[in-house]
C-alpha cells in the first residue's frame, strides 16, 4: 500500500482547494476573461489602473487580484 496523499479522500476537503498560483501547470496561459474582467474593475475601483494589463498570464492576474482585494498598492 502506498503512503502517498490522497486528495480525494482528505477528512478537510478545503486543504487542496487552493494552489499557488507559480505551481499552476496552466499558470503561463493569458488570464481567462473572467481574470481580465475582475481585475479590470478591481483596478479602477481601487484606483489602480496600471494594475491591469492586457497580456498578463493567469498566475499573474491571479496575484494581482489577490493584492488589490487584500488593499496592497501594486
Amino acid at each position: 500500500m502506498s503512503d502517498q496523499h490522497n486528495p480525494k479522500i482528505d477528512p478537510d476537503p478545503s486543504s487542496n482547494t487552493e494552489k499557488d498560483p507559480d505551481d499552476w501547470v496552466t499558470g503561463d496561459e493569458p488570464m481567462t476573461g473572467a481574470q481580465k474582467s475582475y481585475l479590470k474593475t478591481l483596478s479602477e475601483q481601487v484606483h489602480q489602473p496600471d494594475a491591469f494589463a492586457e497580456d498578463l498570464s493567469k498566475a499573474e492576474a491571479s496575484k494581482r487580484i489577490d493584492a488589490l482585494k487584500s488593499g496592497q498598492k501594486q
